[in-house]
């Protein structure tokens, strides 16, 4: 057996090559389980990481109209378009969606003050805009 802790590649490798094979008391399912765990969790932060770089650039278009450009305007496209694929390919993630923007909106409002060097009270405390809107490629928050 391949150990997990000294060849991952390896051992992940070796139990696919087990499960293929049908040889499941073979398998080192403690660590298997942690493995998969671990990607639902990676899945998940892709997800809020998405939202939370989406909505910063929201924030920044609606609060600082006059520095709107092409750039913001793309970036609020591309993490709108890559925001729904993630979670159109986990849709298990659909009932935690209302947290997930909420943790996204609280970053995103932290590092909107910090890079427009707006005062934090100008933001909302709680995300403005609904997760239609947030997935609207029409909307864009005036």
């Amino acid at each position: 057996m391949i150990s997990y802790d000294k060849d991952f590649y390896g051992w992940t490798q070796e139990q696919a090559a087990l499960l293929r094979a049908g040889r499941l008391n073979d398998l080192d399912i403690e660590n298997l389980i942690e493995e998969v765990e671990t990607m639902g969790r990676s899945e998940k932060r892709a997800l809020e990481s998405r939202l939370s770089v989406l909505l910063l650039h929201m924030l920044k278009w609606h609060y600082q109209p006059s520095r709107r450009g092409n750039s913001w305007r793309y970036t609020i496209i591309e993490q709108r378009l890559k925001f729904q694929k993630v979670l159109s390919q986990n849709p298990g993630l659909k009932p935690e969606i209302n947290a997930i923007v909420a943790d996204a909106y609280e970053y995103a409002a932290l590092k909107a003050t910090h890079e427009t060097g707006l005062r934090p009270d100008i933001f909302p405390q709680h995300c403005p805009w609904n997760l239609e809107q947030i997935s609207d490629s029409e909307y864009f928050p005036d």
